[in-house]
């Protein structure tokens, strides 16, 4: 399940990043839009390779018709907090709902900025819990250790972000 949900994540967090090169005016947002698709895709490659050989599908449960996981490949999953949910029912990701990237779309140069960087510090605000309970939960060494790369390089870079924020006023 972490690996299913990360991979919505990563894919919502580079349909982001991919607005910023024409959108932006900073080029520290440009810069950090490119550093985020550069981090995120190999890492979808990687989950998306775990799934198949797991024989899992790579679309979360209820995003289709691809058959639920079974119980035990959602074994120490906290399903504890549920995915937040959309008017259709349908899951959202904190930063990304279909407003938020409706608004991030018809937005540019520094209202393009501070929207970015606001919607995107809640994106990795959303993949460090995700993260965090792999930590705590997860089975799969590999997932573990993503998990672990995931929550050191986001939080830095929501750090980033904060400061970038602050900069633009």
């Amino acid at each position: 399940m972490f690996a299913q949900m990360m991979l919505v994540h990563h894919e919502g967090a580079i349909a982001m990043a991919d607005l910023a090169p024409a959108r932006a005016a900073s080029t520290q947002v440009k810069d950090l839009a490119s550093q985020i698709k550069a981090a995120q895709q190999p890492e979808i490659v990687e989950m998306t390779a775990w799934l198949k050989a797991w024989g899992a599908p790579t679309a979360m449960p209820g995003s289709g018709s691809t058959p639920t996981p079974s119980a035990s490949s959602m074994a120490g999953m906290d399903m504890s907090t549920p995915m937040p949910t959309d008017s259709s029912g349908m899951g959202t990701m904190p930063g990304m709902t279909p407003q938020d990237m409706a608004s991030l779309q018809a937005a540019s140069g520094a209202a393009f900025d501070k929207l970015f960087l606001t919607l995107m510090i809640q994106h990795h605000q959303g993949a460090v819990t995700m993260a965090r309970q792999e930590q705590s939960g997860g089975m799969d060494g590999a997932a573990k250790k993503l998990a672990d790369s995931i929550v050191t390089s986001q939080s830095k870079q929501i750090s980033d972000m904060k400061a970038m924020l602050t900069a633009l006023g």
